[in-house]
């Protein structure tokens, strides 16, 4: 139901009186029944606090509804093997197999994330890398700019992840991916993962 608004300069004076003496019992009964009246200046204005549908508008003019869409996806990587792609220049961390793409805003063919529009959007992810001593530092990446990054250094266990997660503020457009910026995954990096979703639009 839509908010009713009957303003007052409509109304005759003895008029207006008799629907502010008749809001006095009726308030009560309409706060009981989870329908509020509320006055706002010179407007009477009624709003039903369940309604049966969820109108696109209210009498203000402001929007009931952001209408935030859902983004969200997670990806994995279930092989080994290096993609020959992998080279020294882009050093991009790719994951062949697609868990949750909402949206079909994650590329898996180069393992980007493109944001759809303005927000703040939530990464984590968990790096293995595989009977390799080295250390390695993986980064998150915004439009070519580390925005967090992990290490993994220990040399006495066969697997080990770099894992971090956070919070960026993307622009529409803006590119997210993983980047490799120190050491290598020689071994493969089998079982790793990398998450995103939208927390909410700004």
């Amino acid at each position: 139901m839509y908010p009713r608004v009957v303003h007052s300069s409509t109304l005759e004076p003895t008029v207006l009186l008799g629907l502010l003496l008749l809001w006095g019992p009726l308030g009560a009964q309409a706060q009981n029944d989870t329908e509020p009246i509320v006055l706002e200046g010179k407007c009477l204005v009624i709003c039903d606090s369940t309604p049966n549908s969820e109108p696109a508008g209210n009498a203000l003019g402001m929007s009931v509804r952001s209408g935030t869409g859902r983004v969200a996806f997670s990806a994995t990587r279930q092989t080994n093997h290096e993609p020959t792609d992998m080279s020294n220049r882009t050093m991009i961390i790719y994951f062949d197999q697609i868990l949750v793409n909402v949206g079909n805003h994650f590329d898996q063919e180069s393992s980007v994330f493109l944001a759809p529009r303005r927000g703040v959007y939530s990464f984590n992810f968990h790096v293995v890398k595989a009977y390799n001593r080295q250390t390695i530092q993986v980064s998150l990446m915004l439009n070519g700019w580390p925005m967090i990054s992990a290490f993994a250094g220990d040399m006495d266990v066969t697997r080990e992840a770099a894992t971090n997660a956070g919070l960026v503020i993307m622009e529409r457009g803006d590119k997210a991916y993983l980047k490799l910026e120190r050491g290598n995954l020689m071994g493969g990096w089998k079982y790793s993962t990398f998450s995103g979703f939208l927390v909410f639009p700004l």
